[in-house]
């Protein structure tokens, strides 16, 4: 399987063009302190792609995500090439509202002190409370609320963040990483701390984004996170991408064996798969 790690090829004639090109990297490493955790990376992500990305603890996928939001820089090397919407360098706010990025960690405590509306409202401004210098304007309102519909929190978008469950503030933060027009969801290990109706809730939710146009890239070791919509998956083990493909040829009760080492079943029932 390590030879196989390539995006998938179409001939010059349907190359997409820089416009339909969200992320693009070759020779990409990345070092955090002494260690290199991402090693000659190879990857290219259209705009509104559904993509999972799947390793163990420890094999950089969250090194990766945080190359793609400029917190992690790669190595600089001769035939090192970066581009993220066609771009090689981003003003860091700037880049924050066109890449929607929900982590698996909890809201900081200025966020858990706002109201689950405020803190979507933060996601203009890449802020973690309202300060009082900024200013919010009736375009910024009218968005919060539609994107607070459109994830289903309208219910509880004025109780304090602090105070919903893990449940609702994920849905909270995902209406954030969206209300600025973010062209791509990044998901961190999005069902971390949920309770199984909580899980179907927010793939529910996630399918829902997915089939409205949302691009969906989402990291994750539990099987069952993967949409149907889905159709794209990457492997990675040790910082490396060891397979890069169709999500029909390449989750595979043996795919997983190797990656993972140990042994998987896996089954699949309306789209969804299950692995034990």
């Amino acid at each position: 399987m390590s030879n196989e790690a390539q995006a998938p090829t179409s001939s010059e004639s349907n190359k997409p063009n820089e416009q339909e090109i969200f992320l693009n990297f070759e020779h990409v490493s990345v070092a955090r302190g002494e260690a290199t955790i991402l090693h000659d990376i190879h990857l290219s992500i259209r705009r509104g792609e559904h993509i999972a990305i799947l390793g163990p603890n420890g094999c950089g996928k969250s090194t990766l995500i945080k190359t793609m939001t400029c917190e992690c820089y790669p190595l600089v090397a001769p035939d090192m090439r970066l581009s993220i919407f066609g771009r090689e360098r981003w003003d860091l706010t700037e880049l924050k509202k066109r890449l929607g990025v929900v982590s698996a960690e909890l809201p900081g405590r200025p966020t858990l002190q706002c109201t689950g509306r405020n803190a979507v409202l933060t996601g203009f401004f890449s802020s973690s409370t309202l300060w009082p210098n900024l200013t919010v304007t009736d375009e910024m309102e009218a968005r919060t609320d539609e994107v607070i519909q459109r994830v289903g929190a309208t219910g509880f978008s004025e109780k304090l963040v602090g105070q919903m469950s893990a449940g609702q503030q994920r849905r909270i933060m995902i209406a954030r990483a969206l209300v600025a027009s973010a062209e791509m969801l990044l998901l961190d290990e999005p069902s971390n701390a949920l309770d199984i109706a909580a899980q179907r809730d927010l793939r529910e939710m996630l399918r829902t984004l997915a089939q409205g146009g949302t691009g969906i890239l989402l990291i994750t070791h539990h099987i069952a996170d993967i949409l149907p919509e889905i159709d794209r998956v990457l492997m990675m083990r040790n910082g490396r991408i060891l397979a890069d493909g169709p999500k029909q040829e390449f989750l595979t009760a043996d795919r997983l064996n190797t990656l993972f080492n140990t042994q998987v079943e896996l089954t699949e029932r309306d789209g969804f798969y299950n692995a034990w």
